[in-house]
């Protein structure tokens, strides 16, 4: 499996934030996207995901399942994490496994891996912000998809979180799994950088 990107350009809001980008990243690899801030690093992980249309240049995975779009085979994890205060931190996971489909995995496994089984019962919007992160890190692990788009995944963990999430990295690679991630703090993983110069 390989994804690739060939001169891709990004137009936002009538700027050019970056353009002429080449990229790729094979099965069981990582790359970490750097650069200072508005240089573009969200920008590609959305465009990767589906979520915004390059201005030029071509994006595809090859490998994948081919009854799939490229979108549907991306997890992509946001700065901000998307949960729905009102519902219990198993009700937003079953919302997202829902939402997504395919290949749906024990939520229950998965809460307990980011170590939020205890509160499975509790509404999303009395969840810390370390723990918040942790339950979007189980829609990771709950519908299995073999890429990961992470924007700042490591976001509000503490360093506990930090070495949980780590692991879960290393065995999603060791499955055959690619990982782009956004980021300005080290993943704690081996990982090639993609560093993006972007225009401010």
């Amino acid at each position: 499996m390989q994804l690739s990107g060939r001169g891709v350009i990004c137009v936002r809001g009538g700027r050019h934030v970056f353009s002429g980008l080449d990229f790729e990243a094979g099965a069981g690899e990582a790359v970490a996207v750097v650069g200072r801030n508005g240089s573009g690093k969200t920008s590609l992980l959305r465009l990767i995901a589906g979520l915004l249309i390059p201005a030029g240049g071509t994006i595809a995975l090859d490998g994948g399942d081919a009854e799939l779009t490229l979108p549907e085979q991306c997890h992509y994890l946001g700065h901000r994490d998307a949960l729905k205060p009102a519902l219990s931190v198993a009700e937003n996971l079953a919302f997202w496994a829902d939402f997504l489909g395919g290949e749906r995995l024990d939520a229950g496994e998965s809460l307990a891996t980011v170590g939020l089984d205890h509160a499975a019962h509790l509404p999303a919007a009395f969840l810390s912000a370390g723990q918040r992160r942790r339950l979007s890190l189980a829609r990771l692990l709950t519908v299995r998809r073999p890429l990961w788009l992470l924007d700042e995944p490591t976001s509000a963990l503490d360093v506990a979180g930090q070495d949980m999430f780590s692991g879960l990295m290393r065995e999603h690679l060791a499955r055959g799994g690619l990982i782009i991630a956004a980021t300005h703090a080290p993943l704690g993983i081996d990982s090639r950088e993609l560093r993006i110069g972007g225009m401010g």
